[in-house]
């Protein structure tokens, strides 16, 4: 029997490779007067469902995915948070 889990993906460049957006928000925040940054990375957040027989599965599906698709995984690493869904209707506020 299949189950449904929620996985958190968080991919973030490998500490090896310039990041330049990430340089651009540092000088933007020294520029606001927030000098006590030291150092800015930006990543990508993603969140997916997936069907799996069992957790072990899924979390070997979304290896996968991470390495032939969602991430490069010459330039970046990531890591995933992977919760079973149970049949609650979950409600999200935004602001």
């Amino acid at each position: 029997m299949n189950r449904k889990y929620q996985a958190k993906i968080y991919v973030t460049l490998r500490p090896s490779v310039l990041d330049p957006a990430g340089t651009a928000v540092h000088s933007g925040l020294e520029h606001l007067g927030y000098d006590n940054v030291e150092q800015v990375r930006i990543g990508k957040y993603i969140e997916l469902t997936v069907m799996a027989e069992s957790e072990d599965e899924a979390r070997h599906q979304l290896a996968r995915m991470c390495d032939q698709l969602l991430t490069n995984p010459v330039t970046e690493n990531y890591r995933f948070d992977l919760t079973e869904m149970s049949g609650q209707i979950e409600t999200e506020i935004f602001f």
